[in-house]
């Protein structure tokens, strides 16, 4: 069997999917991959934002959400169980989330917390919530990492604590959930071409190679598919997460900050 078929036969066994953050970066690009896929389970974004040029063939609601707020995430819960298919499984993509740069707490206390809330509570929470009906209806929760979660990383400190959260919460999730016909996956990707500069607080693109998001959700789903606990995307990236988790701590702190500090990363951002 083809690769692309396996990847929709796994997304056709699915009655309804939800995603946060589907509106650009690595979520829309899955929204891309469920519009090829044929599927006909029904399919929500829950952001800010609603995503555009979505494909009339798929069956799509957006509900607004401000994943920062847990009276929002109570509310948007309560709309999609009147909106979505009674019977069968689910998947819920926990994909939101923003990064910050610079000595903490840059870039700024306010966007620290706020990234706390959103990378790590809000993915709680929503999980939560919706944990009764996945455990009654079966599914997987994919939840969105990064290769900074494999090591503390200076000058990204709060952003890496939170996708090491991220990730070892959803590994023992997942080990938690088996007995109850859920799966959960840890996606941890290196830099992709997204809109994290914007958000970290750049004041524009910082030119760091990496992958582009469709090429990242390829390997991301095929790894859903298979059911796999945890995927780093990217050959290069895997062989620097195997090595980084390896290392102590404090060594892997201080060659982190020294890698970081070559980029010289300051050049774009913006100046108070």
């Amino acid at each position: 069997m083809a690769r692309s078929d396996f990847v929709d036969d796994f997304l056709k066994g699915f009655s309804c999917v939800i995603i946060t953050g589907a509106s650009s970066g690595i979520g829309r690009a899955i929204l891309s991959r469920l519009e090829q896929s044929a599927t006909t389970a029904a399919v929500f974004n829950l952001s800010r934002t609603a995503p555009e040029g979505v494909a009339n063939s798929l069956k799509f609601s957006h509900l607004t959400c401000d994943l920062s707020q847990p009276h929002e995430i109570e509310k948007v819960v309560g709309r999609l169980r009147e909106l979505m298919p009674r019977e069968g499984r689910m998947l819920l993509i926990n994909n939101s989330g923003f990064g910050g740069y610079g000595e903490f707490p840059a870039p700024g206390l306010e966007h620290t917390l706020k990234m706390v809330d959103v990378n790590m509570r809000a993915v709680v929470h929503l999980t939560g919530l919706l944990w009764p009906d996945l455990k009654a209806r079966g599914g997987q929760v994919a939840t969105v990492a990064s290769l900074a979660a494999y090591q503390p990383t200076p000058l990204m400190t709060t952003y890496a604590a939170t996708k090491a959260f991220a990730l070892h919460w959803s590994i023992a999730l997942d080990a938690e959930a088996r007995p109850h016909g859920v799966r959960c996956v840890a996606i941890c990707p290196g830099p992709v071409s997204t809109n994290f500069s914007k958000a970290a607080g750049f004041t524009g693109s910082t030119g760091l190679s990496g992958q582009t998001s469709e090429a990242c959700v390829d390997e991301a789903l095929r790894a859903m598919a298979h059911t796999r606990p945890q995927v780093i995307t990217g050959w290069k990236n895997k062989l620097l997460g195997g090595f980084s988790a390896r290392l102590p701590k404090p060594w892997a702190a201080a060659i982190g900050l020294r890698m970081i500090q070559r980029l010289r990363l300051n050049r774009f951002v913006k100046k108070a």
